[in-house]
């Protein structure tokens, strides 16, 4: 029987081993989000003719859907001709075929696509026939980019939910095997065990269902479309989704042999020195049998002993590819550094699962009278996880973030920082619990593990009386079994070490919420001008209000920046100028003047506009130079509204921000 447990163990790490190493070998080096690289017709070009198609080409692989690229007339008219492939085959490439016959006119295009790490990107641009015009774009075009609200509150919450069963079924399976193997057999336990694994079930299926609907901003409705979920699957977080699946359906035998090889009695040793005993004046006799004995109970327990290292192992095998469904298809497997990124997350959400789930089991196990070495034991455990959260935390940080700006100036790192408070309150709760921890160990009598207590059994009577004072009795003796087995382990001491532990759990799921947000948001390093200009009501550095013009005048912006570098350019004004600021083409001038007033140059300098309220844009600017710090170009601005200007300007090598303004046209 234990050679064939044994052998199913084995069989189940080979399995794992075998998907981990299938799932990983997948997740190979990318930019983070995919960025626009160039488009046939150029933006903001004036063609001759009418093209046939228009083409864009993604700094990396890129999927599409059915409405991925949309091109409108200047009425606000659709004359594409839909289902957009890729151009000769190339994953980067999106390209979209146009109707016959188009008249001279500016043409908008709007594109929405999911890049390798599984987000959404999304822009526009224009380009003319003949000759530029005026151009009245349907917003509600536009805004059908947008995910719908109810697909993507619950798909949110699936991923949330997700991400806290993940951290109780493997947490709860680490207290199990490494602090407290008994455990295995009583119930509240096994519930928080198939709890977790239920969850992650039922989590993974929606994901897996919604994630059709929130790419393409279509209805709940749309969730049961299967050819959307074929569609799922052929991207990468459709194959990290089904081998969770397959992972789930692997970690349902692991349970079965966790609670059906822990969860055995006790072995008990052999009475050898029960007659030793009776003579007391043989002692040297007893010291042989006493050593038997403990020989006796080695031996006893060692099946035990290798079915917690076998487990074990397999459970680390689990947890680890588990861990690498998320991994491998989120912001660590694309960007910089991939080969260290990948790792370190896997990493980070095994030590988050260890600490949380951990915590969820605790409680369970107070109220059950373990001893104080089960919580030291945990105790040590935490520890340990947090060190390797910090650890894998700031580096995330640092690769997630690029700069110090990045932290109040993107909503990643705006994230960051609430995740970063939640975790410090965590860690001061857990001091709480510490102290509580040093109380129970000074009390000895508390400390000791107390065992379940065997109650009597009510008196037996016939299943069907009628005696309604017999079956009140009954039910009362039957609650204060049930209370007093479920009280037993709670000294005062005990419970006010359990509420601290409580308390820490429900932080941690404001930290779980606070997680899922920052795996759908951008990293701060790649946040687009977009996102920057949306979340900044106001100038984001600092700058004036944005002046209210009226339509035909120019308009003379002023966006101070300081990319925190040490070089000459680092830190200055950038001047914009637009005329005639009106909707349709606009010439622009660009101008970088140093803290002392003089004009500087920069590598690199890009400038664009941003229409939020329409979700349009980012519009970029091809830019012409004229001189030091000095740049033109031409604009196309199809709709009237309140704009946002962005100007990226790098410094150095590393040193880079992006001052916005607001602009009114129209």
């Amino acid at each position: 029987m234990e050679k064939a447990s044994h052998r199913r163990i084995a069989g189940l790490l080979g399995a794992l081993g075998a998907l981990l190493a299938l799932l990983l070998a997948g997740a190979g080096p990318a930019s983070a989000h995919a960025t626009l690289e160039s488009t046939d017709p150029h933006q903001n070009s004036v063609v001759a003719t009418a093209p046939q198609a228009v083409t864009l080409t993604f700094s990396e692989s890129v999927s599409l859907s059915g409405d991925s690229v949309r091109v409108l007339d200047p009425a606000g008219k659709a004359v594409d001709t839909g289902n957009p492939g890729h151009a000769d085959g190339r994953a980067d490439t999106a390209r979209v075929g146009l109707n016959s016959g188009l008249a001279n006119g500016t043409y908008t295009v709007a594109w929405r696509a999911v890049s390798e790490d599984s987000h959404p990107v999304g822009g526009a641009f224009t380009f003319s026939i003949g000759a530029p015009s005026d151009t009245s774009v349907s917003a509600t075009a536009l805004q059908g980019a947008k995910a719908d609200s109810v697909v993507a509150a619950v798909y949110g919450t699936g991923r949330t939910v997700a991400y806290a069963a993940f951290a109780l079924l493997a947490g709860t399976a680490a207290f199990v095997l490494i602090c407290w193997p008994a455990g295995a057999a009583r119930r509240p336990v096994q519930r928080l065990l198939m709890s977790g694994w239920v969850a992650l079930l039922v989590s993974t299926v929606a994901v897996l269902m919604l994630r059709g609907p929130y790419e393409r901003g279509s209805g709940i409705g749309q969730a049961l479309d299967l050819s959307l979920v074929r569609a799922t699957l052929d991207e990468r977080i459709g194959t990290a989704l089904a081998a969770r699946l397959l992972l789930l359906a692997a970690s349902g035998v692991f349970l079965s042999l966790l609670v059906g090889q822990l969860g055995q009695p006790a072995p008990q040793p052999s009475a050898a020195g029960d007659e030793a005993d009776e003579a007391e004046d043989e002692a040297a006799e007893a010291d042989e049998d006493a050593e038997l004995q403990e020989l006796e109970q080695r031996a006893a327990e060692r099946p035990q002993r290798e079915a917690r290292l076998g487990l074990g192992v397999a459970g680390l095998v689990l947890a680890v590819a588990l861990a690498a469904t998320w991994v491998g298809a989120d912001h660590a497997s694309v960007g910089i550094q991939v080969w260290l990124a990948l790792p370190f997350g896997i990493l980070h959400l095994i030590a988050m699962a260890l600490w949380l789930g951990g915590l969820a089991a605790l409680p369970a196990a107070l109220r059950e009278g373990v001893g104080a070495d089960v919580v030291d034991r945990f105790s040590k455990i935490a520890f340990g996880s947090v060190a390797v959260l910090t650890a894998t935390g700031i580096y995330q940080s640092w690769r997630g973030l690029g700069s110090w700006g990045a932290l109040t100036g993107t909503e990643y790192g705006r994230l960051l920082l609430v995740k970063t408070g939640c975790v410090v309150a965590m860690l001061g709760v857990a001091w709480l619990s510490r102290s509580w921890l040093a109380r129970l160990r000074s009390a000895p009598v508390e400390a000791a593990e107390i065992e379940p207590a065997e109650l009597p059994e009510p008196v037996a009577v016939a299943a069907h009386s009628e005696d309604p004072v017999r079956q009140a009795q009954l039910a009362r003796q039957q609650a204060a079994r049930e209370h007093a087995g479920r009280d037993r382990g709670l000294t005062p001491t005990r419970a006010g070490l359990r509420r601290s532990v409580l308390v820490e759990a429900v932080v941690a799921v404001a930290v779980l919420v606070v997680t899922t947000m920052l795996t759908n948001s951008p990293p701060g390093r790649v946040a687009s001008e977009v996102r920057a200009g949306g979340a900044a009501g106001a100038p984001a550095t600092g700058g004036a209000a944005a002046p209210q013009t009226e339509p035909g005048r120019t308009l003379e912006l002023k966006l101070p920046y300081d990319t925190k570098g040490r070089t000459p350019n680092a830190k200055g004004t950038a001047t914009v100028t637009v005329n005639p600021a009106r909707t349709g083409p606009n010439e622009v001038h660009l101008r970088l003047d140093g803290a002392d007033g003089q004009p500087v140059d920069v590598p690199e300098v890009q400038l664009a506009f941003t229409l939020p309220d329409r979700d349009l844009g980012p519009l970029p600017v091809p830019l012409t130079p004229e001189g030091t710090g000095r740049w033109s170009g031409t604009a196309q601005l199809p709709l009237a509204g309140n704009w946002v200007v962005s100007v990226q300007i790098r410094s150095s090598d590393i040193d880079q921000t992006t001052p916005t303004q607001s602009l009114k046209i129209g």
